[in-house]
């Protein structure tokens, strides 16, 4: 009887608007212990919604490499750089695995914050799918790349609260 209630509640919830109907989601994963937890986060919102999904992850951890298109990363193309190499590696396994088209998978390099909240204005992104830490000290103060990602993105933003590593 409940489950029949939520479903009419829903119903007339969609016909009112009140339900915002995601069409584009972006996952931006940093391939920490935690990616998975995102992963599944990401394509329940993908599922509920019948959205596309794209996959985006940022190099803000090694030198900038030396490319003739700025700082978008070929996916394609093979570099002499072997983090570099693992980053693409990791990416189009992750893409291949959530059958996310090559079009839709982005490697940059640059501040986590500003290239995720760029990209999803760029490709007209409705929800920026993103991991999440509890911060204490220093690092609450200094803050994190969910809640830059937070208060600096065109959409909404679903950060996926992590257990520590």
């Amino acid at each position: 009887m409940c489950a029949f209630l939520n479903a009419i509640m829903l119903f007339f919830l969609s016909k009112i608007g009140a339900l915002k109907m995601y069409k584009h989601i972006l996952l931006a994963v940093d391939f920490s212990a935690n990616t998975d937890n995102i992963v599944v986060r990401a394509l329940e919102m993908v599922t509920q919604n019948g959205a596309k999904l794209s996959l985006v992850h940022i190099l803000d951890h090694i030198p900038m490499p030396d490319t003739s298109y700025g700082t978008i990363i070929s996916l394609g193309d093979e570099s002499d750089n072997a983090l570099l190499e693992q980053e693409k590696a990791n990416l189009n396994e992750l893409g291949d695995k959530l059958s996310v088209p090559e079009s839709q998978r982005w490697l940059i390099w640059g501040t986590p914050k500003d290239e995720i909240t760029t990209l999803a204005a760029q490709e007209n992104v409705d929800l920026i799918v993103i991991g999440s830490h509890a911060r204490h000290g220093l690092a609450l103060l200094l803050g994190s790349t969910a809640s830059g990602v937070l208060h600096h993105a065109p959409c909404d933003v679903l950060a996926v609260r992590l257990p520590h590593e």
